[in-house]
């Protein structure tokens, strides 16, 4: 029975989807203003792996993912480029798909945009001012007034009081209150504006996310997801809309994958410590930087380093070392086996990965002791669940060679230093072993030659 840890309530519940056999998924994507940071990409694995598992487990799973793609930092951002907001947009969007692509996330099976649904925003407007759960203020923008709905605060698990004395509230004299949102902005000269009961305007970012959500899953549906950032105001805020326009529940599991830390302090481009996928693609293979997401528990803070990444490679090159030693298909799992029994209780315990990754190394000990292909085979099969293991092992552990190497040059050093062991010239031999190491390319001698790979 899968388990997942809801931020609503604050433990592990038994999923039970509201419709048996079938699962609705909204995560909360990019605002596609600039290049996705190592912050977006854990977004983008876990939510991928938490896809995965519930199809594996048998689920008819429909996963939304939501562009953001008008906002106040695209305005600002094509303003300062002087470029139209679509050219800025769709370039990042571009940008967005080759690194989700590149870290082997699989494409969500609904990815909305939200100037595509502001028909659906404005609908779900009126039903809140229609409940008198939102009004229009003398600016023109229409606010959200939290102090009409009883729940507000349980995701957070903040009161209204603790909230109106926190920091992050800013005091608007056009609102009834200082934690009203808004959910519609007045047209401003030279910003993009939509015709509207309340004159032209915008969305404001939160009831995109109520609107979308409704559009393609319901108005009550099983997941909800995203970063731990987004869990107040933007979740809280959805349950709000939601709730306050509905009447019923809106999500049954909320889902929070924790902060990427560097140096132990949150990764943000305002303390300038962020790092963008593809700066971190230039000295990492992509699958490692998977894999190091995915072997830290979605809930966990991931503390971002050099040599944390050297470390996830140096781990992911002893699996992939072991499929080189027998090589092996992927295929359907037993989950009566033993080792897949354990991966599986792992992945139903909240998405436990450290423990599933776990049972990779173990399979891959087990490899390498007996040579069997059907190890081997569950191995790669494990893997493929975790978006894991499925290329040629050569290519991973060779990986890209260093500036002014080639493969014929390593392969002629390779026989040269072969030639050189056969006429007992050891010290040549060792001179082009080591030649080969300072480059970071390490040899290993075997029964049916010798091979390499990337240090």
């Amino acid at each position: 029975m899968l388990k997942i840890y809801n931020s609503l309530t604050r433990a592990k519940e038994t999923f039970t989807p509201i419709f048996a056999g079938k699962v609705g998924m909204y995560v909360c994507g990019m605002t596609v203003y600039d290049y996705c940071h190592l912050g977006h990409a854990r977004v983008m694995v876990v939510f991928d792996v938490v896809k995965r598992w519930l199809v594996a487990g048998g689920f008819d799973t429909t996963y939304v993912r939501n562009i953001t793609d008008i906002d106040d930092k695209i305005i600002k951002r094509a303003a300062e480029n002087n470029e139209p907001i679509e050219k800025l947009t769709a370039r990042f969007i571009e940008a967005m798909n080759q690194d989700a692509a590149a870290l082997g996330v699989q494409k969500p099976d609904i990815e909305p945009r939200a100037t595509a649904n502001v028909p659906q925003m404005i609908q779900l407007i009126a039903a809140l001012i229609g409940k008198r759960l939102a009004y229009q203020a003398q600016n023109g923008d229409v606010y959200y007034s939290v102090h009409g709905f009883p729940g507000y605060g349980k995701l957070s698990g903040k009161t209204l009081d603790e909230l109106r004395a926190g920091e992050r509230v800013q005091v608007d004299p056009s609102k009834r209150d200082p934690l009203d949102f808004v959910l519609w902005k007045s047209a401003k000269p030279g910003e993009p504006a939509w015709d509207s009961p309340w004159g032209k305007g915008r969305p404001g970012w939160h009831i995109e996310c109520s609107a979308m959500s409704e559009r393609y899953l319901g108005s009550h549906f099983d997941i909800h997801g995203g970063g731990q950032d987004l869990q107040f105001p933007h979740h809280e805020n959805e349950i709000a809309q939601s709730e306050g326009a509905h009447g019923h529940a809106f999500v049954n599991y909320w889902m929070h994958n924790g902060f990427v830390r560097v140096d132990n302090e949150k990764m943000s481009k305002s303390l300038g410590n962020f790092f963008t996928v593809r700066e971190i693609l230039t000295k990492y293979d992509a699958e490692v930087v998977r894999f190091f997401i995915v072997r830290a528990h979605y809930r966990s803070p991931l503390n971002y380093s050099d040599q944390h990444l050297d470390d996830a490679r140096q781990a992911l090159t002893r699996l992939y070392t072991a499929l080189k030693a027998v090589p092996a298909q992927a295929g359907d799992v037993d989950w009566n086996e033993p080792q897949a029994a354990r991966f599986q209780a792992a992945m139903n315990d909240d998405f436990n990965t450290p423990e599933a990754v776990a049972v990779l190394f173990d399979l891959a000990n087990e490899v390498n002791r007996s040579r069997s292909s059907n190890t081997a085979a569950l191995l790669k099969s494990l893997g493929a669940v975790l978006g894991l293991l499925q290329r040629d092992p050569d290519e991973f552990l060779r990986g890209d060679l260093p500036a002014g190497w080639t493969v014929a040059r390593v392969e002629e050093m390779i026989a040269a230093r072969a030639q050189a062991k056969k006429a007992r010239n050891y010290a040549e031999s060792d001179r082009i072993r080591d030649q080969l190491l300072a480059a970071g390319i390490v040899l290993e001698d075997g029964p049916a030659g010798t091979t390499w790979r990337r240090k």
